[in-house]
């Protein structure tokens, strides 16, 4: 009773706050609008709209108080609640955590006119929206005749009698970073003598031309070739012979691939060309990832490319394109409601890349335009008849023959300008094919071009080349102000290249690898950011050590490495074991490496005194407490010796932009442990069970776990020490199903009989399961509700059709049958004062919730973790089903590439196979009540394929190849590592219909940082030095920022620059900014953040903490161009949604 009376003391106390409030936020009303100079006559008018403006300001506000006193109110009745009567089945754990509330909350504060964006960004209407298309095709697949997915083209003799047919044949030669055979492997095998054949064989004639793309193997020749090569290369390409298009080191993945690592790479590959070429490339080529994604379209225009061209789209809608003649379109965003995002994008017609499917649509007679393929040679043309050296007997019906297949293709087209690609994989490494292609087609071009009467000028040519003309073509045909092209929004996901083969697959393929490239994302990025920073430290205080350290060539590698996976067969799981295992190993090294870079200049951060780095001997000041041992195994924690008179010092670092609150666990080798902050005062410490194996406490270990708030992109220093006095709390165990053999010094409780349900809670969840340890019922304390959100585990098999699933494509049985197992799997639930949580162990997953006892954003959604083993089965694919009671209508949204949402139709026209989409960060649905957010750590395929489900796929083992080349199954699986949250919020304020049609979507503010705290947790890290020479001091907390960036703004980068000479780094690092777009239809409930909004304004001097920033001047993307009036920025503004990058130095 005493407990409910301090709560209604506490309740009105902050009932009084708000009202003074509110009279203090009246009083501010009066001064937020401009006192602008009025212009005569327009007197009363402007008064009454400032009035007006002011009570919509006021209503604002009132309403906002509105909502805070019924969150106080209601926080109120469920603590009440919870203290006189803890939830059903809880063993006595009521109140726990729930002092935590009573920690004063900043509630979040998004700027009024930041929350204009989303609302109005849905309605830009283009002329083609994907989701629209995907309603109007029937995806009947008919035979087309010679084109199977198309239909018979036809044109007049007289259509090209006022302008000729103008065509570029490109030749190009796609080289894949590993795939059948690793990167070095291709390198030495064929990419080099492309290469060197190259150099010899474009000479010989200045009307040849070649482009390339991958710069990753570029880069490798580069450095074995001696200088008359070198030169040769560049008059190439001062001459306009060859081409560099797009210039990534990669031609990256679009559908699993993180906005991140997909810039990354691209800065690498343009910073090398710049570097050794002095070339910037401006279109854009990516004729093999599997499917595409608008993030990249983006990309590319960010960097100043005007052209790109795509291949692997649906053949359903390649035929309704080519129907259109819409194959060429400018291709906007989403959320633009201006044209600012167009870029025009060439989608290739027909089914492949190669010389049979470009040409024209009949590949039974491209296929004897392929002149690899001569009778003879080790290839054939599989529709049976072979291709014809051309002579002066054979030219004019060969050149007649061809010249239908180019005329019928230009058909698909709206001007009378053709690109024909000429290549196909590895192609042009022997010195024989140089002469085979360029020769015959020499032929064939003097016979056209010498030919009035056909109508046709042709000649070799790049993808500028290409598009120059077009452009020219379309300015010249310009009707009436109107484009000729129309304008595109959306996606092309999923892809399919025939009949139902949908590639849906490798969404999820070989997600041991997936997990770790996005652990390697986060690293890069906390290396970077560190190193910059020490780096300009160490070169104010001359620091010899780490100035010369090879810190700078071993981030460059990672870079690399990190690249290097984002190539379309790496990422994505398609590529044979062997080489699978070499971008492990390269990921592997690259982490070790980083680990160090960030151990150090941490190191070099957090000294007091500078110059003592230099007399350090230790290799390893500080040593990350989770350490992998090989490249196929999983992360363990490192074990930390304490003893009572020599304390140990973990420094956390938040590689985050905002100031935050986040639960560290580490584990030590006692479980008398005081943990103390910065300021020397105890820490609330959880001591927990370290389990050998699900049922066995190891005596060698316990987890210590405690709150730490760090400041922005900050480190914080805590003091670890075992102390038999600590007061620490222990958490309490219980278990189901299954006994326990030693319990040590834990209680354990064996729940026999108990007919309860499981239970745990916090301050804002309270979470009920069956007795399989699987959840079943959510209440929010918010509102008190009580929600069914149920997690089940399926298995989907394989079709028994010829055709089966493989490392590319998913071809199901039916529906996703329920997991079932045998018997009830050991159910282990633990209960303490940091942290709740009930794992479950079934024979092929053990699944884990966890609920964070604190406040903010750590403890308002479910930590799932998820640990996967399915070697022993076969033909199957295991996933993760989320049932709720939200009214979905067959809608769901799914993220591309961590940047973006792209709103999602279930379809029952389709296959269920085509309803599965990439998601690299989120997925969600929603009805007007609700949204349930699945937050992931690792990109995986997902879908919704019922009302009120998501699911995601967690791995897949199937032993036979699904026939697109890579001539193997998927069963080198591993013990995998999975890790989400589920958030459930409330939305208010929701008009469902304007919803059904709009095109876009975007997460919470709540959303967006919790997905960021899932992918760039806090680094805990152990130092190894001796602090007892008394000279050796650190800094109790370091921030590296002023103070924390606004809520909506992401540092995406801070990445020191290569100089212009020589290997090592140069005095300006790429500053990589993100504006967010964000919804605010969410109760803003006390989040524990400490940002605001500022409409995407950010004062430069104000941004780093103990760095002068010496010039920032705005970039593109990947830092190719300078805007002509580029000049040295005070205040940077972005707009939602917008990436920016700027040239920064510090000192």
């Amino acid at each position: 009773m005493k407990l409910s009376r301090q709560f209604t003391v506490f309740g009105s106390a902050i009932f009084c706050v708000v009202i003074f409030s509110l009279y203090l936020m009246l009083d501010r009303g009066h001064l937020d609008y401009p006192r602008g100079p009025r212009r005569e006559g327009s007197f009363p008018q402007g008064q009454l709209s400032i009035l007006q403006e002011k009570i919509d300001h006021l209503e604002r506000l009132l309403a906002e108080n509105n909502e805070i006193i019924s969150n106080i109110r209601d926080s109120v009745i469920n603590l009440s609640e919870s203290v006189e009567d803890g939830p059903k089945g809880s063993p006595g754990n009521g109140s726990q955590g729930s002092a935590h509330l009573l920690s004063p909350q900043s509630a979040l504060q998004a700027d009024p006119k930041d929350c204009l964006f989303a609302p109005l960004s849905g309605s830009q209407h283009p002329d083609v929206q994907m989701l629209d298309v995907y309603d109007l095709i029937p995806f009947d697949n008919p035979d087309g005749g010679v084109w199977k997915q198309g239909f018979d083209i036809k044109y007049e003799a007289d259509e090209w009698d006022s302008e000729p047919l103008q065509v570029f044949v490109v030749p190009h030669s796609h080289n894949d970073p590993g795939w059948l055979k690793t990167f070095n492997d291709y390198f030495r095998d064929k990419t080099q003598y492309i290469f060197n054949n190259m150099v010899l064989k474009l000479k010989e004639d200045s009307s040849r031309k070649f482009m390339w793309s991958e710069i990753s193997y570029l880069s490798k020749w580069w450095d074995i070739i001696d200088i008359p090569k070198k030169e040769a290369v560049k008059s190439l390409l001062q001459s306009g012979q060859l081409e560099i298009v797009t210039g990534g080191w990669v031609m990256p993945d679009e559908a699993t691939a993180h906005y991140f690592a997909l810039i990354d790479q691209l800065i690498e590959g343009h910073q090398w060309l710049e570097k050794n070429l002095g070339v910037k490339p401006r279109s854009g080529w990516a004729i093999d990832p599997f499917g595409h994604s608008p993030t990249m379209a983006y990309l590319l225009k960010l960097a100043g490319f005007s052209h790109m061209l795509i291949q692997r789209v649906h053949y359903s809608v390649k035929k309704h394109f080519s129907l259109q003649k819409s194959l060429e379109f400018f291709w906007r965003q989403n959320w633009d409601l201006g044209s600012a995002t167009d870029i025009l994008c060439h989608m290739m017609p027909f089914y492949s890349y190669d010389i049979p499917h470009t040409c024209g649509p009949d590949p039974k007679i491209c296929c004897q335009f392929d002149f690899k393929r001569l009778p003879g040679g080790r290839y054939g043309c599989p529709w049976g008849v072979p291709p014809e050296a051309i002579s002066p007997g054979n030219v004019q019906s060969r050149a007649q023959m061809l010249l239908d297949q180019y005329r019928k293709k230009s058909k698909l087209f709206r001007t009378k300008v053709l690109l024909a690609p000429l290549g196909d994989d590895f192609r042009f490494s022997e010195y024989t094919e140089w002469d085979l292609q360029y020769r015959n087609y020499e032929q064939l071009f003097n016979y056209m071009n010498s030919q009035p009467h056909l109508k046709v000028k042709i000649q070799f040519g790049t993808l500028s080349d290409y598009f120059d003309a077009l452009e020219k073509a379309a300015a010249a045909e310009k009707k009436s102000g109107h484009s000729l092209f129309p304008v595109l929004s959306g996606d092309f996901f999923t892809y399919a290249d025939r009949d139902d083969h949908y590639w849906s697959g490798y969404f999820t393929s070989r997600p041991f690898y997936k997990r770790m490239d996005r652990i390697m994302e986060s690293r890069l990025r906390a290396a970077e950011i560190l190193y910059y920073l020490a780096l300009k430290q160490a070169q104010k205080y001359k620091i010899s050590k780490f100035l010369s350290s090879p810190h700078y060539t071993t981030l460059t590698e990672a870079r690399r490495n990190l690249g290097l996976f984002q190539h379309h067969d790496a990422i994505t799981g398609t590529s044979k074991d062997w080489v699978v295992v070499d971008y492990g190993t390269r990921l592997f090294q690259s982490l070790n490496f980083l680990e160090k870079i960030i151990g150090d200049s941490a190191f070099l951060l957090i000294l007091k005194d500078k110059k003592l780095y230099q007399s350090q001997l230790s290799d390893t000041f500080l040593e990350m407490d989770m350490k992998q041992s090989s490249q196929d195994s999983l992360p363990k924690k490192t074990i930390i010796q304490l003893s009572a008179k020599e304390p140990r010092y973990l420094v956390v670092y938040n590689p985050f932009e905002q100031e935050r609150e986040s639960v560290v666990s580490i584990f030590a080798n006692s479980a008398a442990v005081q943990v103390l902050s910065d300021s020397g005062k105890p820490v609330d410490v959880q001591i927990g069970a370290v389990w050998s194996d699900p049922r066995t406490i190891s005596q060698a270990a316990y987890e210590v776990s405690f709150l730490a708030h760090v400041p922005p992109l900050g480190m914080k220093v805590y003091k670890i020490l075992e102390s038999q006095s600590a007061s620490s709390h222990k958490a309490d165990y219980f278990l189901y199903n299954d006994g326990v053999a030693e319990n040590g010094i834990f209680q354990m409780k064996n729940m026999v009989d108990a007919g309860d349900a499981i239970t745990i809670e916090n301050p804002f969840l309270a979470l009920w399961f069956d007795r399989s340890g699987l959840m079943e019922k959510v209440r929010t304390k918010e509102d008190g509700k009580l929600h069914e959100i149920k997690v089940q585990f399926l298995w989907y098999g394989t079709t028994n059709k010829r055709d089966k699933s493989g490392a590319y494509l998913f071809l199901p049985d039916g529906q996703g049958q329920p997991y079932v197992s045998l018997r009830p799997p050991f159910v282990r639930v633990a209960r303490g004062r940091v942290y709740s949580e009930v794992t479950c162990f079934f024979e092929h997953v053990s699944h884990k919730v966890r609920l964070y006892n604190v406040p903010g954003i750590e403890g308002q959604s479910m930590e799932v973790s998820n640990i996967v083993d399915i070697r022993n089965v076969h033909n199957r694919e295991i996933a993760m089903r989320i049932s709720s009671k939200i009214n979905t209508q067959n809608r769901f949204y799914t993220d591309l590439n961590g940047f973006q949402i792209q709103p999602r139709r279930t379809m029952s026209k389709l296959p269920l196979q085509a309803n599965v989409y990439p998601m690299s960060t989120m997925s969600y649905i929603q009805d007007a009540e609700h949204r349930l957010t699945l937050l992931a750590a690792q990109s995986l395929g997902t879908a919704s394929l019922a009302s009120g489900q998501i699911e995601v796929f967690m791995d897949r083992r199937l032993m036979q190849d699904d026939n697109r080349g890579l001539g193997q199954g998927v069963h080198d699986n591993k013990i995998t590592a999975n890790l989400f949250r589920i958030l459930l919020e409330k939305r208010s304020g929701v008009n469902m219909e304007e919803e059904q049609k709009s095109p876009v979507s975007y997460p919470s503010l709540l959303s967006h940082l919790t997905s960021s705290f899932l992918n760039h947790p806090f680094l805990p890290m152990i130092l190894n030095v001796k602090l007892s020479s008394p000279a050796v001091e650190l800094l109790n907390e370091l921030s590296l920022l002023q103070s924390s960036l606004p809520c909506d703004i992401h540092l995406v980068n801070l990445r020191t620059m290569q100089s212009k000479m020589g290997k090592g780094y140069s005095d300006e690092a790429a500053l990589i900014l993100h504006r967010k777009g964000f919804d605010c239809q969410f109760s803003s409930r006390g989040m524990g953040l400490s940002c605001s909004t500022t409409q995407g304004k950010m004062s430069v001097p104000k941004l780093f903490n103990k760095f002068a920033v010496e010039s920032l001047t705005p970039s593109s993307l990947s830092l190719m161009h300078s805007p002509p009036d580029a000049q040295n920025l005070s205040e940077v503004t972005l707009s939602p949604m917008e990436i920016s990058t700027f040239r920064i130095r510090l000192r």
